[in-house]
């Protein structure tokens, strides 16, 4: 399926505004594969350039998708491979009402990597999902030529909750009722505005905020982002059980400053690791690849081409 802009796929909405139809990401052609476990994941890709694969993996919040890292995979299409996935729970992808985990998003990703994509791929993942990538490449070498990541969890000294606190938390917002209504508050377009609005130094592009609006009103779009507001999603000492492990291939993170994360335990954990690099590229707030296009951009290729990509 080729791409539709987000004014053709926007209102049909009830007076909740939930079932605005969704358009697509990027304008790309958009397949589907079957992971084993049964989902259902969408995924746009551009293949007519050739090259080393680019695998871009959105972040992890209530209303992310392929759409976050669309600068980039416009600015590659034309240069490489391209694809992006829209994870579980997300974009285009199945939204099932449970079974969110670390696990099922590795998983995913793993299985993407070797059915869809086939041959060592550079992968980009923005902030929690650089977990999953971490996880996904540790059981899976070989998949990946290198790894570069954007706004990374896991480096910061506060430690998040154990998974004691989300089987508390968990059931309480899923309560009936309370569900949707909280979601409803969380994914309202002034919720939206402030909490995206936080990620760029300047303002969001409104076609930004309108497809994170959008993809958070489709059906069934609550389930996950409930998951990781009970902070189940995280890896306490990700840093150790699950970056650490990556010692076989080339690693940058792009890290400057968060209004959600820190990173101070990444200049360490690099210093220790000498496949790992920190390049910053101030100022930004988590989404370089919006605001700090072309330094992102210059940043990723000076990274592969060290490493010879």
């Amino acid at each position: 399926m080729t791409g539709e802009t987000l004014a053709a796929a926007k209102p049909n909405r009830d007076r909740k505004g939930r079932g605005i139809r969704l358009g697509e990401a990027v304008e790309a052609p958009r397949s589907q594969f079957t992971s084993a476990d049964g989902w259902r994941i969408a995924y746009y890709a551009d293949t007519s350039a050739g090259g080393r694969p680019l695998v871009l993996v959105h972040s992890i919040n209530a209303a992310p998708s392929s759409y976050e890292v669309k600068p980039l995979f416009e600015h590659y299409r034309s240069q490489r491979t391209v694809y992006s996935l829209d994870l579980p729970g997300f974009g285009q992808s199945e939204r099932r009402t449970a079974g969110y985990t670390p696990e099922l998003f590795a998983d995913v990703l793993k299985q993407f990597l070797e059915q869809v994509v086939g041959q060592p791929a550079d992968v980009v993942a923005l902030s929690l999902s650089a977990e999953f990538a971490a996880r996904a490449i540790g059981t899976t070498p070989g998949s990946v030529a290198s790894l570069a990541l954007i706004a990374p969890t896991g480096f910061s000294k506060r430690v998040p909750p154990g998974p004691g606190f989300g089987r508390i938390v968990h059931p309480i917002l899923k309560t009936p009722g309370l569900s949707q209504a909280l979601f409803d508050l969380v994914a309202s377009k002034r919720s939206i505005r402030h909490y995206l609005g936080q990620s760029f130094v300047g303002e969001p592009t409104r076609e930004i905020l309108d497809y994170a609006y959008a993809t958070a009103h489709q059906p069934g779009a609550r389930h996950a982002p409930l998951v990781f507001l009970s902070m189940q999603l995280f890896t306490p000492a990700a840093s150790d059980r699950l970056y650490s492990k990556l010692t076989d291939l080339p690693v940058l993170a792009i890290a400057d400053r968060d209004p959600y994360i820190d990173f101070e335990r990444l200049d360490d954990f690099v210093a220790r690791h000498p496949n790992w690099s920190r390049q910053r590229l101030a100022p930004n707030m988590g989404l370089p690849q919006w605001e700090r296009l072309p330094e992102t951009v210059a940043a990723l290729d000076a990274f592969w081409s060290k490493s010879g990509g």
